[in-house]
């Protein structure tokens, strides 16, 4: 099987996306199928959209590539789109659009957790022909070996990481945890290790910061704490929080996103308003976290191998995605060349008066 996946690979510390390109690859060589991070083969078998922002740092290539592909290289092809983002996660407000519109040009679609497939099913989406498949990170790296736990005697050592230096990747949080240790009784009792970038103008107190890691480096240096906190605001998936468990620390989460998928019984769930109550329970409960840890799954092994088994599904049953592909689709890329006018016009046309039939059936029915 040779996959495409749409996405430059970047070494050291970067983003999640990032992440889940290099252990997905990494799976699928070690299982002798064959990867590239272009379209210049014309045996692709499967098509991996990762972002359909063709300008992003990282993108190869987007559904209208991929879509052209289909079309006039290879039509047995089979695309679909990995969906990792969304407005609500960095309000931004162009996202969500261009997710949905790149779906119309896919065969199936996955979603790094319920939360994000639910969000835009509620936006119109249709979710026949997807699927929720959990993140995971590099078992070989993130691991429980050579752990440092708690004694349940000295300082309870807090940690949280970040590569994005967005506000909305959980730093009201940090800075009440921050505020928290101008507090006695919880500077007796814990510390707080940020690790990554920070917003601009954003300065700790009382908070140790180092700079990015990854790798060994961050997993050696995660397995030296006791306990991590999440604060991440409507986070689709994040690796952050699955690398501190596989290393095996409890995670404080935060309500909200799809962090709480992926961590349930390993930690505790809070929310700002009762931040403090609900730490004093996780601290108290550590070795209950830990214990579960143990059995704890998400890792990159489990995610890839879930993805090649939906690949070769989706190859069994070509004739029929083949078969249900839209004419229309046809349309489109034949006349959505972005350099022409015209064709950007005719699109236009077919779009509109799709809409009107659309509108039609409805009123008749």
């Amino acid at each position: 099987m040779k996959v495409s996946i749409g996405s430059k690979i970047v070494d050291g510390p970067y983003g999640g996306g990032n992440l889940f390109v290099k252990n997905l690859a990494l799976y699928l060589n070690k299982t002798g199928n064959s990867v590239v991070y272009d379209l210049e083969d014309k045996d692709i078998d499967i098509v991996l959209i990762i972002n359909p922002l063709k300008h992003s740092e990282s993108a190869t290539f987007d559904h209208l590539d991929a879509l052209y592909y289909s079309k006039f290289i290879n039509p047995n092809a089979i695309i679909i789109q990995r969906v990792n983002e969304c407005d609500e996660r960095k309000n931004t407000n162009n996202v969500n659009s261009q997710i949905i519109y790149a779906n119309q040009f896919v065969d199936f679609t996955v979603y790094v957790s319920k939360w994000m497939s639910d969000l835009f099913q509620e936006k119109g989406l249709n979710i026949e022909y997807s699927k929720v498949i959990l993140s995971g990170s590099d078992i070989n790296i993130f691991n429980q070996t050579q752990k440092e736990y708690w004694n349940n005697k000295s300082i309870f050592k807090i940690v949280s990481h970040h590569w994005s230096q967005n506000w909305m990747k959980g730093f009201d949080t940090y800075k009440l945890i921050d505020d928290l240790l101008e507090k006695p009784e919880w500077s007796n009792r814990i510390s707080f290790t940020y690790i990554g970038n920070l917003p601009k103008n954003f300065l700790f107190r009382n908070t140790e910061v180092l700079k990015p890691l990854s790798g060994s480096d961050l997993a050696n240096k995660l397995k030296s704490f006791h306990g991590y906190v999440t604060g991440s605001i409507n986070e689709p998936s994040g690796n952050h929080h699955i690398e501190a468990m596989q290393c095996g620390l409890p995670v404080f989460y935060i309500k909200s996103g799809g962090i709480p998928e992926y961590c349930k019984e390993n930690g505790l769930v809070f929310e700002n308003e009762n931040l403090e109550s609900q730490l004093d329970i996780f601290i108290n409960n550590y070795q209950k976290y830990v214990n579960n840890l143990k059995n704890y799954t998400n890792n990159s092994d489990r995610m890839s191998k879930e993805f090649l088994d939906l690949f070769m599904y989706l190859i069994d049953n070509k004739q029929n995605i083949i078969s249900r592909r839209s004419t229309i689709n046809s349309i489109k890329v034949y006349y959505l060349n972005r350099k022409s006018k015209m064709g950007q016009c005719i699109y236009n046309l077919v779009s509109i008066f799709k809409n009107k039939l659309s509108s039609f059936k409805k009123r008749i029915s």
